[in-house]
């Protein structure tokens, strides 16, 4: 097996990075380190790199399509993956998944009609909703014992007062990190089913799942599932491709499938990009001993922020992830309000993490930091925010 060093740092500024390049345009100090938007800090595996450089040198970017062997490529994948293995007809490409969730906004719902999240949410889920004119409806994610849980009864009556028409589920959840079991899932799918509510499933994340909590893919739980499901992936998160803008989307559903695929068409997007597709199928191929290994490395930064955080900044709690490379940090029992967190995160510990009321407001006083870097870089991050905090003992009460 191919040793890879996720150790190596690689400078990214000065490529118009959003997450190194854009500081000052948004409002953060020029020297700031970030850790918020969600691409990785590793190169793509080398098969990839090498894949768009061969591509690159033919010198020729005109129109370009995929052929049955991608398909077959996304399916194998899945199959070995995550057992399970999508339609024949059933993939969509769209340059991204929030452009694929607002396509199913607009496709399966009418202005005005109601769309369901939970929140704490990825936050273009509801801007995605507001955006498009329709319902933003919440059942909240409700945290017990430093564990998300769903409260299915309010689930279920939410959709029954606002006559809720699409869900969108995040799964693996960002930013609280949770892995749906497959009870979980049932049970959503059970009530979705019984109130013909289409799902549209984020499963970006779906690669990353920590040891002990399998992903579920939510269309594999049945027929009648998949019949009401939209399952949205991508390679973005998975090999960090995000700048490639392209995203495998699968309507297993024909109904469904040319819905969908109508509502894309009216905004005029056909082909996808061409070096996202021939990445994409790249890392399909032959990217899986590259992600073994980084999911091995990322384990390893988030036990060794679990014990620095115990060890050196106790006031602040670390909800223990079981998926993504997302950290979701409490800092509730600091005694600080959104905005002097915001604060002190910016100016004393000169970080840049993304505030956790953008999610909803069951995201006051917490925190999303993403550890998809080298370990020195994390760790400087870690020692900036012990320094920032080191004057804010816990609060006893």
């Amino acid at each position: 097996m191919t040793t890879f060093d996720f150790n190596k740092i690689t400078d990214r500024t000065n490529t118009n990075s959003l997450k190194y390049d854009f500081a000052a345009e948004r409002g953060q100090q020029a020297d700031v380190m970030p850790f918020w938007v969600a691409d990785m800090d590793f190169p793509a595996p080398p098969e990839v790199i090498d894949e768009l450089v061969s591509r690159s040198r033919h010198g020729i970017f005109g129109y370009t399509d995929a052929k049955a062997d991608y398909l077959r490529t996304l399916q194998a994948w899945m199959q070995t993956h995550h057992s399970w293995q999508p339609a024949d007809g059933s993939l969509i490409f769209t340059p991204g998944v929030v452009f694929a969730l607002c396509s199913c906004i607009r496709a399966f719902t009418k202005p005005g009609e109601a769309v369901l999240i939970q929140q704490p949410v990825y936050y273009p889920f509801s801007s995605a909703i507001r955006e498009n004119g329709r319902q933003l409806v919440n059942s909240p994610l409700v945290l017990k014992n430093g564990r998300y849980e769903i409260d299915f009864t309010d689930f279920e009556q939410q959709i029954i007062r606002h006559k809720v028409k699409l869900f969108l589920l995040c799964s693996p959840q960002n930013p609280t990190g949770r892995v749906w079991r497959r009870e979980e899932l049932e049970a959503i799918s059970e009530i979705c089913l019984r109130h013909d509510v289409i799902v549209a499933a984020d499963e970006i994340h779906h690669e990353f799942t920590r040891p002990g909590h399998p992903h579920t893919v939510f269309a594999s739980l049945s027929p009648a599932t998949a019949a009401h499901t939209i399952t949205c992936t991508a390679p973005s998160k998975t090999f960090n491709l995000a700048g490639l803008q392209l995203s495998n989307i699968f309507a297993e559903n024909p109904v469904l499938c040319r819905r969908l695929r109508q509502e894309i068409n009216a905004v005029g997007y056909s082909q996808p990009n061409a070096l996202g597709l021939f990445a994409s199928q790249a890392a399909y191929t032959y990217g899986a001993d590259w992600l073994k290994a980084l999911n091995a490395y990322l384990d390893e930064n988030i036990r060794r922020t679990r014990e620095f955080l115990q060890k050196e900044i106790p006031q602040v709690q670390l909800i223990e992830p079981e998926g993504t490379y997302l950290l979701w940090l409490d800092f509730s029992s600091c005694g600080l309000t959104d905005d002097e967190l915001d604060r002190r995160i910016r100016e004393k510990a000169q970080l840049w993490l993304d505030r956790g009321s953008i999610f909803g407001p069951e995201g006051q006083g917490f925190q999303r930091i993403n550890i998809a870097c080298p370990w020195s870089t994390l760790l400087t991050g870690l020692q900036r925010l012990k320094t920032a905090f080191s004057e804010n003992p816990p609060v006893i009460s």
